[in-house]
């Protein structure tokens, strides 16, 4: 269905609304979502940010997500219930899985944006990227996330997904803009012919490319730590 994340974000850029002189942002979600981001941020000479969201998966099935989370002074919890309740999973075996995982959402902070502040969205138009969803639970949360910052318009965009997670995603921004939904979706690799491992060493240099091109920020707190707005 795809050939890889580049031509994937060349399709998405194509579905778009017309946004030449609006102010965007475009978040991803890593690592996946950076590349197919790349492509929209280039072409549309906006700024690219990530979103550090981080999907937690069952107990034996790491893929399959039963919620997601995002750090700070509260770790923010994003739960997939109906992955939840067929697991038998309450709030505190929740809790614990995401616990886990916030090691790692702290690690690519310092690796991947090295100090550097998130970008504003106040006010802005935002589009959130992603190479392709499953059940949703790390969009919802990145949506909710960013919701939280106070963007004009909020737009989720990404390739492939199930039909049943799109319109769920509906109520957590103010557009989705999905490629193709097929009938028989089982994980989002299936529909790339190149569907590689997106490594750290690709996210970073990617996003220290789109930094150099930003005036240097105001001091601001980090999206998602003690301070600010989320």
């Amino acid at each position: 269905m795809f050939t890889d994340r580049r031509e994937a974000g060349e399709r998405l850029l194509q579905r778009l609304p017309a946004l030449d002189g609006e102010d965007v942002v475009i978040v991803a979600l890593p690592r996946g979502g950076v590349p197919v981001a790349d492509v929209i941020a280039e072409s549309l000479g906006a700024p690219l940010d990530i979103a550090l969201v981080r999907k937690v998966g069952l107990p034996g099935q790491p893929e399959y997500a039963v919620a997601a989370v995002t750090d700070g002074d509260a770790p923010r919890i994003t739960v997939n219930e109906d992955v939840a309740r067929m697991a038998g999973l309450d709030d505190g075996d929740i809790k614990g899985l995401a616990e886990r995982v916030l090691p790692e959402i702290h690690r690519r902070r310092v690796v991947y944006l090295k100090g550097r502040p998130p970008v504003p969205v106040a006010g802005k138009i935002v589009v959130v990227v992603d190479d392709g969803i499953a059940t949703g639970a790390t969009m919802r949360a990145a949506l909710r996330l960013i919701r939280g910052e106070g963007p004009a318009r909020l737009i989720a965009a990404f390739p492939v997904a199930p039909g049943d997670t799109i319109e769920e995603l509906r109520h957590e921004c103010d557009e989705v803009i999905c490629l193709e939904t097929p009938p028989d979706f089982r994980a989002v690799g299936r529909h790339y012919s190149a569907f590689r491992q997106v490594t750290d060493e690709e996210v970073t240099e990617i996003l220290a490319r789109h930094a150099k091109r930003r005036p240097a920020p105001a001091e601001t707190a980090l999206r998602g730590e003690p301070g600010s707005s989320s």
